[in-house]
């Protein structure tokens, strides 16, 4: 019988890893399956690119794993039974339960409200790609002289506001920190920052906490208002609870807690990558949710499925930062080089050279996820691209 693997998530974690162990396990001995809820691969680096009306083109799923074997399920997961080593989905083929026998957690994250009050009913965020879209829409309906509020002084919010403020010069643009944006950075990014802000007409309100949202105006816990017709809510990322509904060990954020392999250190069948993962870098702190992670826990978890169904030893990738890449538009960003211990170097590459890397770094995460194949023998593409016996369920 084939050993079952099922991938839950196709996000940049998910999806890569599905292609890669395609690539590197035998059909005749595995079957992998990939459960997603939207038939397209998302790019989740470009959706404050689309939320300002920019032609981003997503690919869709089918054609990404055409020929390489893997089984796409376009459905949402309900809930995962880890001692039936179960999951349940519904969808477009209706309820149904797929069994494993490794399981690939890659669920990623969404926007964390953190309990403010009125950013589930007032706030916009790009987190997905329809909370983006609703978001374009918005956005493509103010006026000049519109005003837009910028919540959070992370890589999403400095992202989120200076593409708004470069794409959008007739409205106004704010963005309110808890602290300092980019206080991590080199003083010379710093300024670099500061006059990206000035050059784009960013007003900045810094040691700025909101603690509520309102249709026209965000409130600050020092009592200030600050009117916004939109305010994007970028300030942190939360997991879905259905880890820790299924009774895996989880930490404090809801993520699954894993060894140094991405195991499940209660499940041992269980696998996790991305922004969902607990995961302890290689400085002894727990990895940021970010697409740097995804990709650096992607690559120990299939190595380590990898391993252990091919019964050689498991391998130890790096899960060490080197870097931030922020974009300040289209024409500039900030590559912020770091330690060991994450803190800043003294060196930075900024402006337009900065911004074309940024731009292949994107290119080149997008080409890896929609070739699977590349480096797979033809015969094994063609043996992958066969259809399947009679009878069997594309998501059995």
């Amino acid at each position: 019988m084939k050993h079952r693997i099922v991938v839950l998530g196709a996000g940049y974690a998910g999806a890569f890893a599905a292609g890669n162990l395609a690539r590197r396990l035998s059909p005749a001995d595995t079957e992998i399956t990939v459960v997603n809820a939207v038939p397209d691969f998302v790019e989740r680096m470009r959706l404050h690119q689309l939320a300002v009306g920019q032609d981003v083109t997503f690919r869709r799923l089918a054609d990404v794993f055409a020929g390489t074997g893997v089984r796409l399920r376009l459905a949402r997961v309900t809930g995962i039974d880890p001692g039936r080593r179960t999951v349940a989905v519904t969808g477009e083929e209706g309820d149904d339960e797929l069994t494993y026998d490794t399981l690939l957690y890659t669920l990623g994250s969404s926007a964390d409200h953190h309990g403010v009050p009125g950013v589930a009913e007032h706030a916009f965020d790009v987190t997905g790609r329809s909370s983006a879209l609703r978001l374009r829409e918005r956005l493509a309906g103010l006026g000049e002289g519109g005003t837009v509020l910028v919540v959070g002084e992370g890589l999403t919010g400095i992202e989120t506001a200076t593409e708004i403020a470069e794409s959008r010069p007739d409205l106004s643009v704010a963005l309110a920190a808890r602290g300092e944006p980019g206080a991590w950075l080199s003083p010379k990014a710093r300024r670099h920052l500061r006059q990206a802000f000035d050059r784009l007409g960013i007003t900045v309100h810094e040691h700025t906490a909101i603690e509520a949202v309102e249709p026209t105006r965000a409130i600050a816990a020092d009592g200030m208002s600050i009117a916004a017709d939109v305010t994007v809510w970028s300030a942190g990322f939360a997991v879905h609870p259905l880890a820790a509904a299924a009774g895996l060990e989880v930490a404090g954020t809801g993520q699954i807690v894993v060894d140094r392999t991405m195991r499940s250190v209660s499940h041992p069948d269980v696998y996790a990558a991305g922004d969902c993962a607990y995961a302890i870098g290689d400085n002894g702190r727990p990895l940021p949710m970010s697409c740097a992670s995804a990709g650096l826990t992607n690559m120990q978890a299939t190595a380590a499925i990898i391993a252990r169904l091919t019964g050689t030893e498991v391998p130890v990738t790096g899960l060490k930062y080197h870097g931030n890449h922020i974009s300040l538009g289209r024409r500039d960003a900030i590559f912020q080089m770091v330690d060991g211990g994450i803190r800043s170097k003294s060196w930075y590459l900024g402006g337009r050279t900065a911004a074309r890397l940024k731009s292949g770094v994107l290119k080149g995460a997008g080409w890896g996820i929609v070739h699977p194949t590349f480096g797979m023998p033809k015969r094994r593409r063609r043996l992958a691209a066969a259809p399947y016996p009679a009878g069997v369920k594309a998501a059995a």
